[in-house]
C-alpha cells in the first residue's frame, strides 16, 4: 500500500480541461452489429453512447487539447511548465506519447513521459506528479489522461463493445509554499486477479535466420471477465476510499463530491451507497461518453468546473480502478 508521507511543499489546483471526439456512437448504433438495445445497454451499463475517434483523431491530439484548455485555465505560459505526465494505454507510440505533446504545446522546459496503468492511469499520475511538486523537484505539472479503446474493441463482442469510447482530460497542479489541497492517497495492485481485463500481445512466431525466432509484436483485441471486474469494484473501491478517509480525519459526510472512474453506473450507485454518500454527490457523465479509461476522471472533473458543479475548495474523493487489477483512492480540495 503506498501513501503519502510529510512534504516540503503543498499542491495546489489551477486548471482542467478535456476533449472528447467529434464521432457519437450510439446504443442504437450497436444494436445494428450485436443483439442488443438501448435499453439492454442502458439497463447494465447506464451508457447511451459513446464518443469515437476518427483516423484523424490520435491520443496525442486528444491529450495536447485537453492539456491546452487546462494550461489556459491556470494561465500558464508553456515554458513555466516543468513535468508532464500521460497517463495511457494506447498510445500513439509504444516508446513514448508525452513527448510529443510536450513539443506540441511548446513546453520546451519541461520533462514528459508516459505512465501506463489503464482505468487506474490518470490517478496513479495525479499521485506520481504531486510527489514531484511536493518534494520540491518541480514547481508545475500537466497530469493528462487520455485513451483510444475503440481500436482495440471487439465490435462483434456484445459484452465489451457497448462500454469504451474515447476522450480526454487534462489537470494543472502547482507546488505551493503555504497551501496544501492535496490530502493524501492510498494505491493498491493485485496480480492475481490480473487475467479478469487484458489487452495482451499476440504477436505472430516469425524467423529472424536459422533457428532464431521472435515473437513479432501485435495486440489482440480488450478481453474482459465483466461479471469479476464488477464484484472486484464494488467491493475494494469502497474499502480503500473509506480507509483513506479514516486515515486523514475525514468522514463520507463532509465529502462535496465523489469522483470515480466512469466505468459503469451500477459501480457508481453501489460504491456511493456503500460509503453512505448520496447520489446527486456521485458525478456521472458515462451517459454519454462510456468508459474513456485514463480520461474518465480529468474529462468528468473539467466538465463539472465548468458548468459550475463543482465549485471552489469543494472536498473530492476520487478513485480509478481497474486492469492490473489496480485500484486506488485520493482525496483533494479543488483549488
Amino acid at each position: 500500500m503506498g501513501e503519502t508521507n510529510l512534504s516540503q511543499f503543498g499542491i495546489t489546483f489551477k486548471g482542467s480541461g478535456s476533449y472528447i471526439p467529434k464521432q457519437i456512437l450510439t446504443n442504437e448504433d450497436l444494436s445494428r452489429i450485436v443483439d442488443t438495445s438501448d435499453k439492454w445497454i442502458k439497463t447494465r451499463t447506464g451508457i447511451s453512447k459513446r464518443r469515437i475517434s476518427s483516423i484523424h483523431e490520435s491520443v496525442c491530439q486528444m491529450g495536447y487539447e485537453a492539456a491546452l484548455r487546462a494550461m489556459e485555465m491556470a494561465n500558464w505560459s508553456p515554458d513555466t511548465i516543468d513535468l508532464i505526465l500521460l497517463a495511457t494505454s494506447t498510445p500513439n507510440d509504444l516508446f513514448g506519447s508525452a513527448p510529443r505533446i510536450q513539443s506540441k504545446l511548446g513546453a520546451k522546459n519541461a520533462t514528459a513521459f508516459d505512465l501506463t496503468a489503464a482505468c487506474s492511469g490518470f490517478l496513479f499520475s495525479l499521485i506520481t506528479g504531486a510527489q514531484y511538486l511536493q518534494n520540491g523537484s518541480f514547481k508545475r505539472a500537466l497530469i493528462i489522461g487520455a485513451d483510444q479503446l475503440s481500436s482495440y474493441v471487439n465490435w462483434l463482442d456484445r459484452g465489451s463493445c457497448i462500454l469504451f469510447g474515447d476522450g480526454a482530460g487534462a489537470l494543472a497542479i502547482e507546488a505551493s509554499d503555504d497551501i496544501n489541497n492535496f490530502y493524501g492517497f492510498q494505491m493498491k495492485t493485485d496480480g492475481e486477479r490480473g487475467g479478469f481485463l487484458n489487452l495482451s500481445v499476440c504477436g505472430s512466431e516469425e524467423e529472424i535466420i536459422d533457428d532464431i525466432k521472435v515473437n513479432k509484436g501485435k495486440f489482440s483485441n480488450i478481453t474482459m471477465n465483466g461479471q469479476e471486474v464488477y464484484k472486484f469494484a464494488v467491493r475494494e473501491v469502497p474499502i480503500v476510499i473509506d480507509n483513506l478517509l479514516k486515515q486523514l480525519n475525514y468522514n463520507s459526510s463532509e465529502v462535496d463530491w465523489l469522483l470515480l472512474h466512469q466505468a459503469n453506473q451500477r459501480i457508481l450507485d453501489a460504491v456511493g451507497e456503500r460509503l453512505n454518500i448520496p447520489k446527486e454527490k456521485v458525478l456521472s457523465n458515462l451517459n454519454n461518453y462510456g468508459n474513456t479509461s485514463a480520461g474518465t476522471i480529468p474529462l468528468m472533473l473539467d466538465e463539472s468546473i465548468r458548468n459550475k458543479k463543482v465549485k471552489q475548495n469543494d472536498l473530492i474523493a476520487t478513485s480509478g480502478f481497474g486492469a492490473g487489477l489496480s485500484w486506488g483512492a485520493a482525496l483533494f480540495r479543488w483549488g
